[in-house]
């Protein structure tokens, strides 16, 4: 079995976590390859070495002199090397990293460096190989990822080595620069290598044990999520949910590979395993999660014999479109129709969006209403469940919110309701308690 394993910022900020994490790697020898993240916060106010090495971009960007806080970020290498006991000097590798600033190496490099010194340490403390991402993550001339020559390229060198330490968070351009990935960082790194290495699953480690029912500044001590599958996650991602970017999981979902997160902190829990379907549910709860966001607006529309007039919605939505603004849902009426929209997209718009469809549309009244927020129930068990969305509406009525939204999809995997801004927390704590009593 192989198995590729990345651990976060939070779980290698320090010497103690290095010995976590050496212990974690070293517990079970399918553990073959690691991506690593920079150091991250020690402590609440501490700073990411990556968030230091952009503030000397910036410095150098602004003529100011670097070399006492760059100090402060070779201190912080160093002082794990020495806690770690290790016979490692990378005071060469460190004073490149600061020439090369100085030198107007870009942003992209500076940022990089974190990742690329910390995969050195800990590849020594390991006892594993080192393979720099330079080599074998490739971006185009446009910028974009190049995901046919990383895999070739990525297949052929982690042949050579049984265990390895590759950094995250980096690449290379054609020219030979150094290119980040813009979101997502050493997680969609993590899922390359185990695309790449045809990985059984992918442990990524950070400082929770897996994804929560519900937001715990809203829920106390929610539920954690044993199985969730890719579908599942899309949708509780897409409403706000603190997990994994899309980019992230792409080339572990389209190879089959289940990832499973977990916590450095806590290797006994066995986290949330993240699959592509499952036939199974638990029974006891019906949903897998609650998710959502404040934020949004309701552009309401009314006309009269509104159904019957051909292409009056593709008005509208030319409108929407020559606007740049994202519809996310669509609920209607015989005589109505409303658009969702994030309330930050109309910025500077409103007047004219209500001008064009005023001009297009004809219809008998226009307006806007800002302060809604949409929550999403999420859950391939409602399917099976009779009663899902009865209980949702229940769970509200006793909670005394006024439901201004709903909208369910074909496939019945998710409920997703309109709530305003003010019921947002009462709601999300409502239906969690609905269906875990």
């Amino acid at each position: 079995m192989i198995k590729v394993v990345k651990f976060g910022g939070s779980s290698l900020a320090d010497a103690e976590h290095f010995r976590q994490v050496a212990e974690i790697v070293h517990s079970d020898k399918d553990r073959h390859y690691v991506v690593a993240s920079a150091p991250g916060k020690r402590y609440a106010e501490d700073v990411k070495v990556t968030d230091m090495l952009y503030r000397c971009y910036e410095m150098v960007r602004a003529h100011e002199d670097i070399t006492e806080y760059y100090e402060q970020i070779k201190k912080r290498y160093n002082d794990i090397i020495a806690d770690l006991g290790l016979d490692f000097d990378i005071s060469g590798e460190l004073e490149y990293v600061k020439n090369a600033m100085l030198h107007a190496s870009g942003r992209d490099f500076a940022a990089s460096r974190g990742e690329y010194l910390n995969s050195l340490i800990l590849a020594k403390f390991l006892g594993f190989s080192f393979v720099d991402a330079e080599n074998v993550i490739y971006f185009k001339e446009n910028g974009q990822f190049d995901a046919e020559k990383t895999q070739q390229m990525m297949q052929e060198e982690l042949k050579k080595y049984e265990y390895a330490v590759v950094p995250g968070f980096y690449g290379s351009m054609p020219n030979g620069t150094i290119k980040t990935f813009s979101r997502g960082g050493s997680d969609i790194t993590g899922s390359i290598v185990a695309g790449a290495a045809g990985a059984d699953i992918y442990e990524n480690w950070t400082d929770v044990s897996g994804f929560m029912m519900a937001d715990p500044r809203i829920v106390k001590d929610p539920c954690s999520i044993a199985t969730i599958t890719y579908r599942e996650l899309r949708e509780l991602s897409y409403m706000g949910a603190s997990v994994l970017h899309e980019d992230a999981i792409f080339p572990v979902r389209t190879a089959g590979i289940p990832i499973n997160i977990r916590n450095t902190n806590r290797p006994e829990d066995v986290g949330t395993t993240i699959v592509a379907t499952a036939t199974t549910y638990d029974k006891k709860h019906i949903i897998t999660g609650v998710a959502g966001h404040k934020g949004f607006s309701f552009i309401n529309i009314e006309k009269d014999m509104m159904n019957a007039e051909v292409g009056f919605t593709r008005r509208i939505l030319d409108v929407m479109e020559d606007y740049e603004l994202p519809v996310e849902h669509l609920p209607t009426g015989i005589d109505t129709i409303s658009m969702v929209i994030p309330t930050a997209t109309l910025e500077g718009k409103r007047e004219k969006i209500l001008a064009a469809i005023e001009r297009r549309a004809r219809p008998d009244s226009v307006t806007i209403e800002d302060g809604i927020a949409m929550i999403a129930v999420v859950g391939r068990g409602m399917a099976k469940a009779k009663g899902t969305a009865a209980r949702v509406f229940g769970a509200m009525a006793a909670a005394g919110i006024n439901i201004r939204m709903i909208d369910q999809g074909s496939s019945e995997l998710n409920i997703i309701i309109g709530v305003d801004d003010s019921d947002y927390e009462t709601a999300i704590s409502a239906i969690y308690h609905e269906f875990v009593k």
